[in-house]
């Protein structure tokens, strides 16, 4: 029912008992520091110095598995509109929503809320609208219709996003020194977008928008705007907080990069914080592999030649989803029981 969606329910003087996490996993009240270490990762010096601008990403995504990205080439109008067609879908009215919401984790294009309503015991401070975005011609017309220039909107950023993705996955295949080409076809086949709305919180030690994880993809383009930070990063068991940049991009790892890198590139867990006073709405792309896709570490970081072992096993993409949710839930990492035991 639409009516569970936050964005439709205003007001909030307390947080809802459902929205209130156990003490011991509550963000509580302690400062976070503000993540200033976290590489900014320049663009505009890749055509100048490649090697440099390549290093910088590997060591970001080795150090942290998390970068920023400026001068990236997606104009600054792109980005802005981008951000203010998924807030006002967020306003539109419920019967509007109503439309595309859907409990069905299957269902291609939905809006939904938290992460599985129905089944979780403490709910998360976040409606999340998720579609696929490539091929475009094949899923554009599962996309809403309101507010009516939503689609040519992100139709024309779905498009600067995967080339932008796929800039910086033949970047850091470079790096790795992967064969050119390596991340294309079927190990990149799948885009999918989520807009995330976060609403003002009346006490945001209680709850999270997100609680701790790291993604399951290959790579994640997350846009956030300027005004408010709320995501957070797990560096040395200690969260760190990511200050926006002005027109900037968060760009982080996902376990399937990992792997392929054979445990070279970090795939950080992080979470999402709520804010008192204003509410955060983001929009973020995730590359996948195909589900038939085999996900191994690559050749040549893991051979005989390479000097290296491979440190995990073989699986189809399609195959890892389920205990992804598992372990995820248990709170047991989900990259273990794919790791080769030496």
């Amino acid at each position: 029912m639409a009516t569970k969606l936050i964005s439709n329910q205003h007001d909030f003087k307390v947080v809802p008992e459902s929205y209130i996490l156990p003490p011991g996993v509550r963000p509580g009240t302690t400062d976070v520091s503000v993540m200033e270490v976290i590489p900014v990762i320049d663009l505009q010096h890749l055509a100048t110095n490649t090697s440099q601008v390549v290093k910088q990403i590997i060591e970001a995504s080795q150090e942290y598995g998390f970068f920023q990205l400026i001068n990236h080439g997606v104009g600054f109008d792109v980005l802005r509109k981008v951000l203010k067609v998924a807030n006002e879908f967020f306003e539109l009215p419920s019967e509007d929503k109503a439309v595309m919401y859907s409990e069905d984790s299957k269902q291609k294009s939905r809006v939904y809320t938290s992460i599985d309503y129905n089944n979780e015991k403490v709910h998360f401070w976040r409606d999340s609208l998720r579609h696929p975005c490539h091929p475009l011609e094949e899923h554009i017309d599962s996309w809403p219709q309101k507010p009516p220039q939503y689609r040519e909107v992100m139709r024309c950023y779905a498009v600067e996003a995967r080339k932008l993705c796929m800039l910086l996955l033949d970047l850091i295949g470079e790096g790795l020194g992967l064969k050119p080409g390596y991340f294309r076809d079927e190990v990149t086949e799948v885009q999918l977008m989520a807009a995330n709305y976060y609403p003002a919180c009346p006490d945001p030690s209680l709850t999270l928008g997100l609680p701790k994880h790291s993604d399951i993809n290959l790579i994640t383009l997350l846009l956030q705007g300027e005004e408010v930070h709320g995501l957070q990063v797990l560096k040395d068991g200690q969260w760190l907080g990511v200050e926006p940049q002005p027109n900037g991009f968060v760009v982080n790892i996902g376990h399937m990069l990992k792997i392929v890198s054979n445990g070279k590139l970090s795939s950080a867990e992080h979470r999402v914080m709520t804010n008192k006073k204003v509410s955060r709405t983001t929009v973020t792309h995730f590359i996948h592999p195909a589900g038939n896709c085999i996900i191994e570490p690559a050749k040549a970081l893991a051979s005989k030649d390479s000097g290296s072992p491979p440190l995990f096993k073989s699986f189809a993409y399609k195959d890892f989803l389920p205990s992804y949710v598992q372990d995820t839930h248990a709170g047991v990492p989900p990259l273990d029981r794919y790791k080769i035991q030496a």
